[in-house]
């Protein structure tokens, strides 16, 4: 299939391997050049522009946030490069509202819309084993079926309508996100009586809480390895503001998500920003003058 990529950050220039090992024509821009020439050196053909990379038959992008997604599409004028009867796959995580706004302007083109946000991270992504959350038009999403099941484990279609993935994936990062809230505080509790972070976390992650995302991101906060950071603690805050945002369109009250926002956001007034959102901890910590 001949494809295009935008988007080549730490998420995407795994998937883009992973799409040209299975034979696919992959068109791809990014914003920075050094994306571009390594997956050259693999197959990938890069292109000057983003609208150049949307001349394709299906196009994916992963980009950052919603600004990050008008700026290339609206502003760089990707979607002039959209042909009627192409599908782009948008693998990015964005507020219910542009959901809606972009499947409304790709209908008024004659293009497919796709919301797949994923669950996983650069080592999941890396070995092909996400977990897609995919919603539109059942005919386009079986279209674009046979690149999710290269880029993923198992594909969860959950609706016909774009922003449906989306709340999907912002409520799976909203419970993300308290878990490890939930963690690094009990652990700075615990530490408060002389017991250990690691102590702490080995034996609640060994027993009541015998999962990954608690298993993976104790871990890290025990080794306090934050940098380089697998999902960075400003890309939580963003993806906890579009939950409360998500929540109030819908009327349904997220209050431990606003509390959320703070403590992000306490983390990025202290540096954090670039840090992965396991850094939390030192949130904790700090507010309990332990350093």
């Amino acid at each position: 299939m001949e494809l295009g990529f935008i988007g080549l950050g730490t998420m995407g220039a795994p998937m883009v391997l992973n799409l040209l090992k299975a034979g696919h024509r992959v068109r791809v821009w990014n914003r920075s050049t050094a994306p571009l020439e390594a997956l050259a050196k693999a197959g990938a053909e890069p292109v000057e522009t983003p609208a150049l990379a949307a001349k394709a038959e299906v196009l994916i992008s992963m980009l950052g946030d919603d600004t990050a997604i008008r700026s290339v599409f609206f502003d760089a004028k990707a979607l002039d490069g959209l042909q009627a009867g192409s599908v782009h796959v948008n693998m990015s995580t964005v507020s219910v509202a542009l959901a809606r706004e972009l499947a409304a302007v790709h209908e008024a083109r004659g293009v497919g819309y796709v919301s797949a946000p994923v669950l996983g991270r650069v080592d999941v992504a890396a070995a092909g084993n996400l977990n897609i959350l995919a919603s539109g038009p059942a005919e386009t999403l079986a279209r674009v079926q046979p690149l999710f099941d290269v880029l993923g484990r198992k594909t969860w279609t959950l609706g016909d309508t774009a922003e449906v993935a989306c709340a999907a994936k912002l409520s799976a990062n909203l419970m993300i996100a308290s878990a490890i809230e939930s963690m690094a505080e009990a652990s700075t509790l615990a530490g408060g009586y002389g017991i250990s972070r690691g102590a702490f976390i080995e034996m609640i992650t060994s027993t009541l809480f015998a999962v990954p995302v608690y298993q993976g991101y104790g871990k890290l906060m025990v080794d306090e390895k934050f940098e380089p950071a697998g999902f960075k603690l400003s890309l939580g805050f963003k993806d906890v503001r579009l939950a409360l945002e998500a929540g109030e369109a819908a009327q349904v009250p997220l209050p431990f998500a606003s509390v959320l926002k703070d403590n992000l956001l306490d983390g990025m007034a202290h540096g954090q920003a670039d840090q992965d959102w396991a850094s939390l901890s030192k949130v904790s910590d700090r507010r309990a003058g332990v350093k």
